[in-house]
């Protein structure tokens, strides 16, 4: 199975459906749970918000935009194209980053008012 050609439509490589519903599968749960991440970051904590609280909550909601949006993206038919595939993959990636970037800059934050 693993030796198997990558089937091609035209000139266009393809991947195949159960790879891309396994990948769909991990940007949905991510998604999830970045966005329970983000719920317990903005909603659960009673502190006030502050201006400097931007910082850590615009990359977070880029990051879930991008994730969902690469989502939507992987949902469609025409991501069974190598090209589309990758394509999703790499905004889910940059999504994940973003929100991995307002969570760090959330906890310096938090570290530098704790000392």
């Amino acid at each position: 199975m693993a030796d198997e050609p990558v089937p091609h439509h035209g000139s266009e490589r393809r991947i195949d459906s159960v790879f891309r519903n396994g990948s769909m599968t991990v940007v949905g749960v991510l998604a999830a749970f970045s966005l329970g991440i983000l719920t317990e970051w903005t909603v659960a904590d009673s502190t006030p918000w502050k201006l400097a609280d931007l910082a850590i909550v615009l990359p977070m909601v880029a990051g879930i935009a991008a994730q969902l949006l690469a989502l939507k993206r992987l949902l469609h038919p025409q991501s069974l194209d190598a090209v589309h595939y990758g394509k999703a993959i790499r905004l889910f990636l940059w999504g994940l980053g973003l929100l991995s970037l307002g969570v760090m800059i959330g906890v310096v934050a938090d570290a530098v008012v704790a000392f």
